[in-house]
């Protein structure tokens, strides 16, 4: 049996470092605590009537969530992956994938992306580092990740505080927003670009948009640290380092507004430490198209729980609807254009 690369083996390291380790920050957070919905003593609503359908990259969805990039390129991750497909399938969610590069190198893996089979039809997302664009992958090369995850859109993802902190890191990143201009002008699928646990700002999107990307993902701190996961893995003194960075980032919340008030037509899309359906109907109400679920759900599908991976995604949807019903908000359209979430700055 071939031995693994190096690629493949930070993956299952860092799939072992966020099940077992503390890798969240200790004081930011999504800040989406300091927001409340007003309460509806009356809603006048049928809970049974609740619509929270939509639609994203012109497919139709159960509700406005998907399930976050976070693995793939091993025979465990690639098992994660399917059982990841299989639920978002099963409860009508998006689900983008981790990142693809490692099939360059090692095309045996393709398969561990290639979830299609078992979620034939939700938005599906392939996934490549940003800076990979200065390393070689240029257009010929996201098309084949688009096209062997026969997927519907390709992300980008912004993870430069992740890279400084590995000690095999690609830390050059100049000239990427020329190269992903490039690439938006050159290619027939849609481009987004997501950051993984440091967010976003408003001035930085409208960039983006204007670049050609046609969604965002501001994956906002509150979280997944990734200087906290790769404190386990790197250098003694980076690991002295990344103590310094475990409150760095902008708390999701702030993403969100921000990015919506930079982009009044754009897709938004919101990731970063949520933890139920509340804050994902609050995600929205604040300005996001569909909210983003990751770490969360990970021990499930790494355990091989399928029916307990398939009921937390349909317990997310139960409390989003829930909660719109406590508001008296009867669709997403409705909740995504709501004045009943407010700032409260008590937790």
């Amino acid at each position: 049996m071939k031995s693994k690369s190096r690629v493949q083996k930070r993956k299952d390291e860092h799939i072992e470092i966020v099940l077992n380790e503390n890798v969240t920050s200790r004081q930011v957070t999504t800040g989406l605590e300091h927001y409340r919905f007003v309460h509806q003593a009356l809603p006048e609503l049928d809970f049974r009537e609740i619509d929270l359908s939509c639609s994203f990259l012109g497919k139709p969805l159960k509700a406005p969530l998907f399930i976050s990039s976070m693995t793939g390129g091993t025979e465990e991750t690639g098992e994660i992956n399917r059982m990841l497909a299989i639920a978002a399938q099963e409860c009508g969610w998006g689900m983008a994938l981790g990142s693809m590069r490692v099939i360059l190198d090692r095309p045996a893996v393709e398969h561990t992306f290639q979830v299609r089979r078992h979620a034939p039809d939700i938005p599906l997302i392939a996934n490549i580092g940003a800076v990979q664009l200065n390393h070689g992958i240029g257009e010929e090369e996201c098309y084949r990740f688009v096209e062997t995850a026969e997927a519907d859109a390709l992300v980008l993802h912004l993870n430069s505080m992740q890279e400084v902190f590995q000690p095999e890191g690609d830390v050059n990143f100049k000239g990427i927003l020329r190269k992903i201009e490039k690439l938006c002008r050159r290619v027939s699928f849609p481009v987004g670009v997501k950051e993984v646990g440091w967010g976003i700002n408003g001035e930085l999107v409208k960039t983006l948009f204007d670049c050609g990307v046609q969604f965002v993902d501001v994956a906002g701190a509150g979280g997944t640290s990734w200087s906290q996961v790769e404190k386990h893995r790197t250098t003694p003194l980076l690991k002295k380092a990344a103590q310094a960075f475990e409150n760095w980032g902008i708390p999701t919340a702030e993403c969100v507004i921000e990015a919506r008030s930079a982009v009044p037509s754009g897709t938004i899309l919101a990731s970063g430490g949520l933890k139920n359906g509340v804050d994902a109907a609050k995600a929205i109400a604040l300005g996001a198209d569909l909210a983003g679920f990751g770490r969360s759900l990970l021990p499930y599908a790494a355990d091989d729980r399928q029916d307990m991976l398939i009921d937390r995604l349909r317990q997310v949807m139960m409390e989003m609807k829930i909660a719109m019903f406590g508001a008296g908000i009867g669709s997403v359209k409705e909740l995504f254009q709501t004045d009943r979430l407010v700032f409260h700055a008590w937790q």
